[in-house]
């Protein structure tokens, strides 16, 4: 006699992941997702207080204590402080003795104590890694130049016709009437060699993101305490100001190119490292519990199993870093990181909004020209996993 509130045998196809610029920010709630890819199980349902109470809800006097506490700290600030009081933000105060026999008053305050710590620290992190730092900005300046040299030795026409090749297999002759007017419009405005130094940016940063990325999100897919320690600090990278990033990249590798592709990877990495994460813990519990039943290790498992049957989420996660190193890169110029970057800015400098909006429309081109074309591969892999 089958019990009441059993799994069914079969299981609906996981919903499709989301890709496009429709999910350039993806989040979700670790804890309701099951771990080590063993798909979704029944949750109990919300327990209610002890005291019998609807759940969620507070006695009277929990409120009447409260607000009266609350009064009794107004009215002592009041009383000692009194109106528009401010925090106690200073730590030392010294007396310094000038020429003329005055005295100084010298402040130090909280944020100033922390900001020397942060400074002293990263100083020392400059000095004494300073190996470590040179080679990498000697590795990705040989890979960007390398990349542009062989984009650039390869004659337009070639690079205009292999892109409209793809769109077409990509979305028939409306995408490839798009892609070439969107890489004509670029050459005869004078672009070309900025968007094939700001597509070896993207492809640089891209490769590193997910390199890093990648074995980050199935990490966190296996083991709770590393998605418990990576979720805040994902969460703090997506929501910081993209211009905060240009700073570490300027004090550990200086002005240039270097600097603008570590801001575009600790911008750009989160998508890969979260879709990565949900892909593998929405694989089937069945198709879990039958690998297992078939002895194959937690590599084969990983490998055979979990990685393939989340290959459409995490070429979603691709394709949104793609799309945030694309918007980074541009960003990057700032720090002397060349591309299409570097006419928007300029044309900003000069207040020659002309200038500014052609480049902005390259760089809107060249977005959804890459956007259609990894989007294409997630719904392939989509594609092929229903048929399958």
């Amino acid at each position: 006699m089958a019990q009441s509130g059993s799994s069914p045998i079969g299981t609906e196809p996981p919903a499709r992941p989301p890709a496009g610029m429709d999910a350039i920010k993806i989040g979700f709630d670790g804890d309701s997702l099951p771990l080590r890819g063993a798909g979704r199980r029944d949750v109990p349902p919300d327990l209610t207080h002890e005291s019998g109470g609807k759940a969620g809800t507070l006695p009277a006097t929990f409120w009447l204590v409260g607000w009266g506490l609350v009064i009794v700290v107004l009215l002592a600030s009041f009383a000692i402080w009194g109106p528009e009081m401010e925090f106690p933000t200073t730590v030392s105060r010294t007396e310094v003795e000038t020429e003329n026999g005055g005295t100084l008053v010298l402040e130090k305050s909280v944020r100033e104590v922390i900001g020397g710590a942060i400074d002293d620290a990263v100083d020392w992190v400059t000095r004494e890694a300073s190996w470590l730092f040179d080679g990498l900005s000697s590795a990705v300046a040989y890979s960007l130049v390398t990349i542009e040299d062989v984009l650039k030795w390869i004659p337009w026409p070639t690079v205009v016709v292999a892109l409209a090749f793809l769109s077409y297999a990509v979305g028939r002759w409306r995408m490839v009437g798009f892609t070439l007017f969107a890489l004509l419009f670029v050459g005869f405005m004078g672009l070309w060699e900025n968007t094939i130094d700001t597509i070896a940016l993207m492809v640089v940063a891209v490769v590193i993101s997910v390199a890093v990325g990648l074995p980050l999100g199935v990490l966190a897919a296996r083991n709770r305490v590393a998605d418990n320690l990576m979720r805040p600090i994902l969460d703090g990278m997506q929501t910081m100001p993209s211009f905060v990033y240009l700073l570490p990249g300027l004090l550990f590798f200086g002005l240039g190119k270097p600097a603008g592709i570590f801001a575009t990877l600790i911008y750009a990495v989160p998508p890969v490292i979260r879709l990565t994460n949900l892909g593998i813990r929405q694989v089937s519990a069945e198709a879990v519990e039958a690998a297992h039943a078939f002895g194959t290790t937690p590599f084969q498992l990983l490998t055979k199993v979990q990685i393939p049957m989340a290959l459409p989420t995490i070429m979603a996660g691709i394709n949104q870093t793609t799309m945030m190193a694309l918007a980074m890169v541009t960003i990057a110029s700032m720090v002397a990181a060349g591309g299409l970057g570097d006419n928007v800015l300029r044309a900003l400098q000069k207040n020659q909004p002309g200038n500014g909006a052609i480049a902005g429309m390259a760089i809107v081109f060249l977005a959804i020209i890459f956007d259609r074309l990894t989007q294409s591969v997630a719904q392939e892999q989509q594609e092929r996993r229903s048929a399958g």
